[in-house]
């Protein structure tokens, strides 16, 4: 058993021990001390590329990055002093220097790290002369927005594209004062391998990678009386949305958003968890045809992600065939909207707007794939708000949130069981599946519906399920670069004609699932993902029906409707198909 060294040091003055390796910057945070930082992320290793973070040692004439300088044994930190300051007030002052001042119409005025920095550091004078770089905005993918003249340079974006993704659509180009932000070869976001996961955004401290806003585009839908607008609301955006009004991390307001987004106006209010459990019993019973009756290839790979079916397409178009048909859940609640809601209600399909709010920007980009999704005739959604949209809508429309009463969703398209709440974390959608694929191979429930073992941040679960004896091999992968770990092994058997390692494998691009979207409020961590995590977890555990099979209103919908699941109806509304492209398109 290996030994933890520990290190004891003082910073400012107060006596700190900590595991060996620990960095500066963390050591600090043990005795409530703040370094400030604009490169360094929980999520990536440190770059010290801004050097914010500048501290001194005794006995040390160099200034030291606390970012990625770990604390050694007997060191004498000083954190603050007016040399320190004054050093790092100078950084900013040159970092501004080369930056645009229009925060009042950039997209993340009042949530900018640099602009919450400046502030700090009471910074109102241009000490050096301001130049701008003449660099276009990128507006090509539809859904991010690249806007070069905003970059710091701290390499976030690149990192996470590059390292957590595996994509490789951003990086570096030009040297010195002329570097910037691009894809490889200077071309178009919309030519190159971009996935628009959004975890870029995400990521990025300023307005220099942004989602598309198209608030104002359903402002206007809303405003229009020949509309008849509805609403879903994706499974995290319930356990995030509440981060912009001061709510602890991983608050689910379910209930609340309901009555929030009647205010707004909208003629009826769905759930994404319902179209979650009816994926369920499209895709569950997709497994149970492939893994039972051998009507198709295994392993069978969820669809819900459509950053993942973009990169899927991109890098394993030979393994299409072990896709799994079923639209994404919003897509399919858009169709059913279109469709069964409008003969219910007796309404003009052409007068139905679908709007999803989603933890994501790749949906931006998913429900203009018009061939795929217009099964119903129409663009099955109309646009898709990320959570961070949500917000900003709330808060134009001048409605005092926290003070809402509880409400519940319209039923016909917005119950759900608890299996659906958990599509929003890894693993959740397995879990799900699982759920109901036992009771379709077995026609039983099962006593214990909880699947802990898919549960979590690893990065990539493998685990057996067995079903009344029979072994069900499963893997779960989240991030991008877990992701093709998990798919090379699946494509190295094929190709040599080997036993497949899995029958089954869930795929979220996004870190942590869809808690941790590229649409989600900004500074996620591990911590954040958890506590998102765990509130959709929470609610699954105190609902009475937890199988997606056991919704009364998706069994109603297949009476009245599609018949049954994989129907030719089903297959029609519910159902896609994807085609191979190449990584860069002109």
């Amino acid at each position: 058993m290996s030994t933890v060294i520990r290190v004891k040091a003082n910073i400012n003055g107060f006596p700190v021990e900590v595991d060996h390796g620990t960095t500066i910057l963390e050591a600090a945070q043990k005795v409530q001390v703040k370094i400030p930082t604009l490169c360094k992320h929980a999520d990536l290793a440190p770059s010290a590329g801004c050097g914010i973070c500048i501290v001194k040692a005794k006995g040390n004439r160099k200034m030291l990055r606390a970012c990625c300088t770990p604390i050694e044994e007997g060191m004498d930190i000083v954190t603050h002093d007016p040399d320190i300051v004054q050093t790092r007030r100078t950084v900013l002052e040159l970092i501004l220097s080369n930056h645009p001042t229009d925060c009042l119409v950039c997209g993340r005025n009042n949530d900018c790290e640099l602009q919450k920095i400046c502030a700090e550091f009471g910074i109102r004078d241009d000490r050096f002369e301001r130049l701008l770089p003449n660099i276009p905005v990128d507006k090509s993918t539809g859904t991010i927005i690249l806007e070069p003249k905003k970059c710091i340079k701290c390499g976030r974006c690149i990192d996470v594209c590059q390292n957590m993704q595996d994509v490789w659509a951003l990086s570096f180009i030009d040297r010195g004062f002329e570097t910037r932000i691009s894809p490889a070869g200077d071309i178009k976001l919309a030519e190159s391998p971009c996935v628009r996961c959004g975890q870029c955004s995400a990521h990025c401290p300023t307005g220099a990678i942004c989602e598309n806003d198209e608030t104002q585009k359903v402002w206007s839908m809303l405003q229009d009386p020949a509309n008849h607008c509805v609403v879903q609301i994706a499974p995290a955006v319930r356990v995030a949305v509440g981060e912009g009004f001061g709510y602890p991390v991983g608050t689910n307001l379910t209930k609340k958003l309901y009555a929030l987004l009647r205010r707004l106006g909208f003629e009826a209010v769905f759930d994404t968890n319902f179209g979650a459990d009816l994926t369920i019993m499209e895709e569950g019973t997709e497994f149970v045809e492939r893994f039972v009756h051998k009507k198709g290839p295994l392993p069978l790979i969820t669809s819900c992600c459509p950053a993942w079916v973009d990169y899927l397409e991109k890098y394993y178009g030979d393994m299409i065939s072990l896709f799994s048909s079923a639209k994404s859940p919003h897509e399919m609640v858009g169709a059913m909207a279109k469709t069964y809601y409008a003969q219910k209600k007796n309404i003009d399909p052409a007068k139905i707007k679908v709007i999803s709010i989603m933890p994501c920007t790749a949906k931006k980009y998913e429900i203009t794939r018009a061939k795929e999704m217009a099964s119903s005739g129409f663009q099955d959604v109309d646009v898709s708000l990320t959570t961070r949209e949500l917000i900003r809508m709330i808060k134009q429309a001048g409605i005092d949130f926290k003070k809402l009463p509880d409400e519940d969703a319209d039923l016909m398209l917005g119950d759900y069981a608890g299996a659906g709440t958990i599509f929003g974390a890894t693993g959740g959608v397995m879990e799900a599946a699982l759920r109901t694929a036992y009771f379709a191979i077995t026609n039983e429930n099962l006593q214990d519906v909880n699947f802990t073992a898919v549960r979590g941040l690893q990065g990539v679960k493998e685990t057996t399920v067995n079903v009344k004896g029979t072994e069900v091999k499963i893997a779960v992968a989240h991030g991008l670069k877990n992701v093709k770990f998990v798919m090379d092994k699946v494509r190295e058997a094929v190709l040599n004609n080997q036993p497949v390692p899995y029958h089954f494998i869930e795929v979220m691009a996004c870190p942590g699932g869809c808690v941790g979207g590229g649409g989600q409020p900004y500074m996620v961590n591990d911590e954040i993902r958890k506590q998102r995590a765990k509130g959709l977890y929470d609610e699954d555990a105190g609902l009475e029906r937890r199988c997606s099979h056991e919704n009364p209103y998706v069994q109603q919908l297949y009476r009245e409707f599609l018949e049954k699941p994989l129907s030719h109806k089903a297959h029609e509304l519910l159902h896609t198909t994807y085609k191979s492209r190449p990584l860069y398109t002109k």
